[in-house]
């Protein structure tokens, strides 16, 4: 069965789903230019983009302690099976 919203409701859910369009449009802006730039800086200094982004990803979640162990236990792994 579906929920009849009262008038009051039914401006509150309008205004959050407006604000909530204009803020994910913000954000999808904002990360284009972030990405544009990070492309912009690779190919000028000659680094993967991917990698860039993994920089400041990392950076900003502060967590380059989980990233170092998630990459020595990959190195691990790897050397086991004779990869490396």
């Amino acid at each position: 069965m579906d929920r009849v919203f009262n008038s009051e409701e039914k401006a509150k859910l309008t205004q959050l789903v407006n604000e909530g369009l204009t803020v994910m449009q913000e954000v999808d802006d904002l990360n284009e230019g972030l990405n544009d730039t990070i492309k912009a800086i690779a190919d000028e200094m000659q680094i993967k983009p991917t990698v860039l982004k993994k920089a400041v990803r990392t950076a900003y979640k502060a967590d380059f302690d989980k990233t170092s162990d998630d990459y020595a236990t990959l190195e691990n792994i790897l050397a086991t099976v004779g990869k490396i």
